[in-house]
């Protein structure tokens, strides 16, 4: 064969393989390895077994195939999957065609994985996921997406072979309750900006964000009987940073995305302290009823509403009755941490009037673990939010039935510094390197709190020192999956050496999004 003949052949090869979604460097019959296992995932799953001889290849006919309670889900996934590959990927029902699928099917999946726990079986014939429930699918497709190679992360057509790592899962959560909490008080951050951490945390098996609406600095949801909270409000941010506000319609497309996401909005109005921003926008809410200037600063505990004025129970009324009629989660969150200027007479006070009116709107109590001392309905969440190990009036309100949410701020605030030279957050708390947010355990945490008495764990992100999303991201990851596995991992199954492995092999994923993370020395990179 003449040179230029084996050019010839060898370009229509190259040409046929590309148009294949296979490397150019790679045979037609080469077997191209995956980038990882089954059993590298984050969060760890209860249950999996890899089999590199049933690597699945993702190509041009591929379809994902579904029934009727999958298919939001299915289209999601075509989503994420068809900008990289630049492949059709039609959603299709039932058993329609028997080329190669994913199938993504409900209701049939394994008592054992219950509302939100799914079984993975990838071969070589294709991907089958089955789950009992849409929200089950729904993250077995963040187990799938980590399967793939990274690159299925980018944006823009990528010629390579698109190869799903073998092997069987079975897998289900530790706890149902897992939560991230970004503060849009201190700091606003846009719809946008805060759909785009919904996108980044459901991808962890996240399924609540808990919005803290309102601080001393800020007020950020309009409520209509009360139109200044917003207009006069939500214009100031710490350090005289621009303020803002979400309108209803704003929210409540929020909260749309949110459930896309397979995440429920926990949104947060904190009183009766941390309150400047509602008493600088009505006079009336202060006991002397004398306007106050706004405040900018970042100091806690010096409000309080005025608990003795019929008026504060009129717009406590107002305020909740508004945000229940736009949430549909089953939680109300109503602060009450650092109320240091409300003596603990008027703090019982406060709390005796308003559990009812929560109730009254059909939503659930959650707060910070200071209203364990108000002995609230045995359905409230308090959320421990300390440094110690100790803590009475939580260990009490466990023993009395209710369920506890895990946020120690010196294990699990995402705004706590990394080290002493970490340009963002803050270190009251502590430093918080990767290996100390994860090297932990709520059931053993917080004397008289076991493991029958949490109902989850939350990290939250407050933003005194936060201005932009690149901000969030850096302080987030790569310590939020970390939070997301303690939640979501059985026990038994995590060890620093083992995850910080697991970990290093998303930081490709990452780099694809676009996402900002902080390069641990604990975690090896490379």
């Amino acid at each position: 064969m003449s040179k230029r003949l084996s050019r010839t052949v060898l370009g229509v090869a190259v040409l046929s393989l590309v148009t294949l979604g296979l490397p150019a460097t790679a045979s037609a019959g080469q077997h191209v390895k995956a980038e990882r296992t089954v059993a590298d995932v984050v969060p760890a799953p209860v249950d999996a077994k890899p089999d590199p001889r049933s690597d699945f290849r993702l190509g041009p006919a591929t379809v994902i195939r579904t029934d009727r309670e999958g298919r939001q889900v299915a289209e999601y996934l075509a989503g994420l999957l068809r900008p990289a590959t630049g492949y059709r990927l039609p959603v299709v029902s039932g058993h329609r065609g028997g080329g190669p699928a994913i199938s993504l099917e409900t209701g049939h999946a394994s008592g054992r994985v219950g509302a939100e726990g799914y079984q993975l079986k990838v071969s070589r014939s294709g991907v089958s996921l089955k789950a009992n429930t849409d929200d089950g699918l729904f993250l077995g497709v963040q187990t799938l997406r980590q399967l793939l190679p990274s690159a299925i992360e980018a944006k823009t057509v990528q010629k390579r072979a698109w190869v799903v790592s073998g092997g069987t899962m079975l897998d289900y959560p530790r706890f149902g309750y897992r939560s991230a909490m970004l503060d849009v008080a201190r700091h606003f951050f846009t719809p946008d900006q805060v759909k785009l951490y919904i996108d980044q945390i459901a991808q962890y098996k996240i399924n609540n964000l808990h919005l803290h609406l309102s601080d001393d600095q800020g007020w950020r949801i309009e409520i209509k009987s009360w139109p200044k909270l917003a207009t006069v409000g939500g214009q100031t941010a710490v350090g005289g940073a621009p303020g803002g506000y979400y309108t209803q319609e704003q929210y409540k497309d929020l909260v749309r995305y949110a459930a896309s996401r397979h995440i429920t909005i926990v949104p947060e109005i904190d009183m009766p302290g941390h309150t400047n921003a509602a008493q600088y926008s009505y006079a009336e809410l202060n006991c002397d009823g004398k306007p106050i200037p706004p405040r900018t600063d970042i100091e806690v505990g010096y409000s309080s509403l005025c608990i003795g004025k019929d008026i504060t129970y009129k717009f406590v009324d107002d305020v909740i009755r508004e945000l229940s009629a736009i949430t549909p989660g089953k939680y109300i969150n109503i602060g009450g941490d650092e109320a240091h200027s409300t003596t603990p007479e008027d703090y019982q006070t406060f709390a005796t009037k308003v559990h009812p009116i929560v109730a009254k709107y059909g939503k659930t109590i959650t707060g910070w673990h200071d209203i364990a001392k108000t002995k609230p309905p045995v359905s409230a969440v308090p959320q421990f939010w300390g440094t110690t190990g100790t803590d009475a009036h939580v260990a009490e309100a466990a023993a009395r039935g209710n369920k506890i949410l895990m946020s120690p701020a010196n294990k699990a605030y995402l705004d706590m510094k990394y080290h002493p030279q970490t340009p963002l957050g803050l270190s009251w708390a502590g430093l918080i390197e990767v290996k100390t947010g994860y090297d932990w355990d709520p059931a053993t945490y917080l004397q008289g709190v076991s493991e029958k008495n949490v109902i989850g764990v939350e990290a939250p992100l407050w933003s005194e020192t936060l201005i932009t999303s690149d901000h969030i991201e850096f302080m987030a990851f790569p310590r939020l999956p970390g939070y997301a596995e303690i939640g979501w991992s059985p026990k038994d199954s995590r060890t620093w050496d083992a995850y910080r492995l697991r970990l290093a092999k998303q930081s490709p994923r990452w780099v694809q999004q676009g996402i900002d993370f902080y390069r641990s020395t604990q975690v090896d990179w490379k």
